[in-house]
């Protein structure tokens, strides 16, 4: 039998699903909290694994969207939001902006809508892995409809 999912991981299967999306959320007990644990669990390559980042442009949230292998330059992302700096924001900050923890951050379905930002270097692959909502949860996407979901900007932010 088949544990149920999360609350947190329910609520972003019904985000998906009323963005037109149906997505399939496995759970890993082991974890899958940092990019490294997630491709670990998965058995995929860590560039193949989403990472959900909220920084602070200016003084508003957005949700950086970078593969595992690669850090957000703030620099790069500012420039992106037509702000004059960025910073990576408290784990407060992020729970307030997306609704969910850190580790566990999905790529949309956020509490505030904040701007969400993709990286170009996504779309190295055709199926990527993103948080579903828990630190032990994820879900596979083809990252252009991921991009297209999460109604994110593509730009160069890594």
């Amino acid at each position: 039998m088949t544990e149920p999912l999360p609350p947190a991981s329910r609520r972003v299967a019904e985000g998906a699903r009323l963005l037109g999306l149906e997505i399939e959320i496995d759970r890993f007990p082991q974890g899958t909290r940092t990019a490294a644990d997630a491709a670990a669990a998965i058995g995929c390559d860590v560039s193949a694994i989403v990472k959900s980042l909220v920084f602070m442009v200016d003084d508003r949230p957005v949700v950086a969207l970078v593969p595992g292998d690669r850090r957000v330059d703030p620099v790069a992302l500012a420039e992106a939001m037509n702000g004059s700096s960025a910073r990576r924001a408290s784990l407060e900050e992020a729970r307030a902006a997306t609704g969910y923890a850190a580790g566990g951050t999905p790529p949309f379905g956020h509490t505030d809508q904040p701007p969400v930002v993709a990286d170009p270097s996504l779309r190295r692959h055709d199926v990527v892995w993103a948080a579903g909502g828990t630190p032990d949860t994820v879900f596979p996407i083809d990252p252009m409809k991921l991009a297209e979901a999460a109604g994110a900007m593509w730009a160069p932010v890594s």
